[in-house]
């Protein structure tokens, strides 16, 4: 696939959609239907809205989860923090300083500090010391603004948004779309928010009751990186579960504890018929299932995919994105390390590996290389 076409592609879908800042606050639709046991997209593996369409809009905004729904993503990925007041809000962390407009809120300048975040001190402004009615007088702003300076903009045009505005919005887009967008939460850092006193799972567990998605059949996944609290979920949720796994270290809860598995010893094949007993799919790190070379090529496929399936497990990588920088060499189009590379090929690699779905930033160029996948066209 050539640059030329790829670029058409995005600037096709970026000019197709309007999107606003913030959806109506009360809009009202049918409860998500049911779906399949196994949450397999009707259309063949499953396309994710990565923090939304995050390639094109500022990440976890209204505007970014709403231009990925259009773009026809299956589900969409919110990740949650909370706010000092107990509120679920969808940031990629709980340090904001990169991800909003608050260093220029000079109200806020006392609020910097350095808190320990999985046992690494870092400085910067942390939703637990915000309120949310705080956090709303805030504003996104693109997180990668080097890689991706169109996004930027868009900076100071959103909100951070509830969990719950998430919900409603998908909840809209399902009436006026005519289809069944999936909710795709992760539980950032749940350590550190248990620690603070803040705990993420009772209040996504609530929401979810709240919202009548916590049953068989609802579009909803729910994922986290550590371990302990997909357990306690298990015993609490309806709805499947999904371990991230990261291509080296282990799981922060294992290091508060002593533990010393690591996420290679989770994805092994008994690692992963132990997942099998409280989740029901592996998110890995993509290098996990194809590492890369000494040159950064793609080398041999590890066993990881037939050894989750072998589990009963789904297999969900993360994260791809079409810049150079993210691309493995062989697919990258240049040294501009912004420049759009072969995004569909290497996607198309992983399908042939086994994949059932995928997690990436660019929605739209997601759909088109699975539905060629899929109609064998490439």
């Amino acid at each position: 696939m050539s640059r030329t076409r790829i670029a058409g592609i995005v600037l096709a879908a970026a000019a197709a959609v309007a999107i606003t800042a913030v959806p109506a606050a009360n809009a009202v639709s049918p409860e998500v239907s049911a779906q399949s046991a196994d949450h397999t997209a009707s259309h063949g593996p499953t396309v994710i809205g990565h923090r939304g369409a995050s390639g094109y809009r500022p990440e976890h905004t209204l505007a970014s989860y709403e231009l990925a729904a259009r773009m026809g993503a299956d589900y969409v990925e919110p990740d949650l923090v909370s706010t000092k007041d107990g509120v679920l809000v969808a940031r990629h962390e709980p340090e904001i300083g990169g991800t909003t407009d608050v260093a220029q809120h000079k109200e806020f300048a006392n609020r910097k500090t350095t808190k320990l975040l999985d046992g690494v001190p870092v400085t910067g402004w942390f939703t637990t010391d915000f309120t949310l009615a705080e956090l709303k007088t805030l504003r996104a702003v693109e997180r990668l603004p080097q890689v991706r300076q169109r996004n930027t903009v868009y900076d100071g045009r959103y909100q951070i948004p509830t969990f719950q505005e998430v919900i409603d919005l998908v909840r809209r887009l399902d009436k006026e779309l005519h289809r069944d967008i999936g909710i795709y939460p992760e539980t950032k850092h749940p350590t550190f928010f248990r620690d603070a006193g803040l705990q993420i799972e009772p209040k996504l567990v609530d929401a979810l009751n709240r919202n009548g998605l916590n049953r068989p059949g609802a579009k909803v996944f729910v994922q986290s990186f550590e371990v302990s609290n997909l357990k306690q979920l298990h015993r609490q949720l309806r709805v499947p579960l999904i371990q991230l796994t990261e291509a080296t270290g282990q799981p922060f809860d294992f290091t508060a504890t002593g533990d010393k598995r690591t996420y290679a010893d989770i994805t092994s094949a008994a690692g992963l018929r132990e997942v099998a007993t409280y989740a029901q799919g592996v998110g890995p790190d993509k290098n996990q299932i194809i590492p890369r070379d000494a040159t950064d090529h793609l080398a041999k496929p590890t066993s990881l995919v037939s050894d989750a399936h072998a589990a009963h497990l789904k297999v969900h990588p993360y994260t791809f994105r079409p810049e150079n920088t993210f691309l493995p060499a062989d697919f990258r189009s240049s040294a501009d390390p912004a420049a759009y590379g072969n995004l569909f090929g290497e996607i198309e690699t992983y399908l042939r590996a086994g994949i059932d779905g995928f997690f990436t930033d660019t929605a739209d160029i997601g759909i088109v290389a699975r539905d060629e996948f899929l109609q064998g066209t490439h």
